[in-house]
């Protein structure tokens, strides 16, 4: 797990969970099961998300290097070492 994934959660959290909330009363649905719905959905796909948008960030990066010493220029996301 790395850090940059632990900080972005706060984020996507706020994002994911407030989308699916306003996308539920837009729709309609006042009931506070689907708003309780919608809100678990969006905790659920929270760190997922963030831990995608990690990576993403990471493999764009010019900068960054992976602790694991790939071969540079390698597209492949697995990586020897674990992540700091």
């Amino acid at each position: 797990m790395d850090r940059l994934s632990i900080v972005l959660t706060l984020i996507t959290g706020s994002v994911l969970v407030g989308g699916f909330v306003i996308v539920i009363l837009s729709l309609g649905y006042y009931d506070w099961r689907v708003i309780g719905g919608a809100v678990v959905v969006g905790f659920l796909l929270t760190w997922p998300a963030a831990y995608a948008i990690s990576r993403w960030i990471k493999r764009e990066d010019p900068v960054w290097e992976p602790p694991s010493g790939k071969p540079e220029g390698s597209r492949d996301d697995r990586t020897d070492l674990p992540e700091v």
